[in-house]
């Protein structure tokens, strides 16, 4: 996949660039495994506003994927999709008894190319097995934190973690944030990379696009009114606020740790903060 760039014969398209779209295979999902999705414009079942900036955009169909399949299957690629629900691209698969899935496509994935899944499976790009039969040092991705819950880890476009070593049960793995954590070896992971590796690379270039894909305006802080923010009134911020920065409900934010999932702690080796300090 590359990165197309316009001439801009609009002031929209001078920095606007978008994806190819050379790897997909086919514009038309199957059916059987989409469903309609409700736009909640970030609001919740009373009609309170949970998330910020969201809202409109156009309509979209959820892409059911599979993130925990049945062991022993052997796959074979029918399609390259493109999911608007998601960063990466998605495969259309079939398995020996004639079923499809969804599945995460890797940067290896093609038109016709078979993946097994399974501790017999051979250690190959693409094929899904425990992380105890994958050799140190090989790229991972999609990897279960608990056996049998489905891929949880490395699942966004362009990204994959680096088996660092196997012992006492446990495996250590590098993500591509920098934080090394351990897993358990019998949780599966695919060999590789998620697809769509110049995701990261594209420019929007223009408002109203990101009105398209559903995001609203931000309107910083300092420019509101006293009543609406903790860093509204007085003359717009330009002289600054001389007030620590908070949320729009008065917590103190930068600099303060937002993690809360206290129970894996201890399965976190090296945080992927550790790195920026000093």
């Amino acid at each position: 996949m590359s990165i197309k760039a316009y001439k801009p014969i609009t002031p929209a398209q001078r920095q606007k660039t978008t994806q190819d779209f050379d790897e997909i295979t086919t514009r038309k999902p199957l059916k059987s495994l989409t469903k309609s999705k409700k736009q909640n414009s970030g609001k919740n079942n009373q009609g309170r506003i949970t998330v910020r900036h969201r809202g409109g955009g156009v309509k979209r169909h959820y892409r059911i994927l599979s993130h925990a399949l049945p062991v022993n299957l052997t796959l074979t690629v029918e399609e390259i999709e493109y999911d608007p629900n998601r960063s990466a691209r998605i495969a259309r698969v079939k398995d020996q008894n004639g079923n499809f899935y969804y599945i995460l496509a890797d940067t290896s994935m093609q038109k016709g190319k078979t993946i097994k899944i399974g501790a017999d499976a051979p250690v190959e790009a693409s094929n899904r097995m425990p992380i105890e039969q994958i050799p140190v040092g090989t790229q991972i991705y999609a990897i279960e934190l608990t056996p049998g819950k489905g891929a949880q880890i490395a699942r966004a476009a362009g990204t994959s973690a680096q088996l660092m070593a196997k012992e006492n049960g446990y495996a250590t793995v590098r993500l591509s944030s920098g934080e090394v954590r351990r897993v358990l070896v019998n949780c599966q992971a695919n060999i590789g990379v998620v697809g769509n590796i110049q995701h990261q690379n594209v420019s929007i270039g223009s408002a109203g696009r990101r009105r398209r894909k559903g995001i609203r305006p931000t309107v910083r802080g300092v420019v509101q009114n006293a009543t609406d923010h903790p860093h509204g009134g007085g003359d717009g911020g330009r002289h600054g606020t001389g007030k620590p920065p908070r949320t729009p409900w008065g917590q103190l934010t930068l600099g303060y740790r937002t993690r809360r999932n206290k129970k894996t702690n201890k399965m976190i080796v090296r945080s992927r903060h550790e790195g920026k300090r000093g």
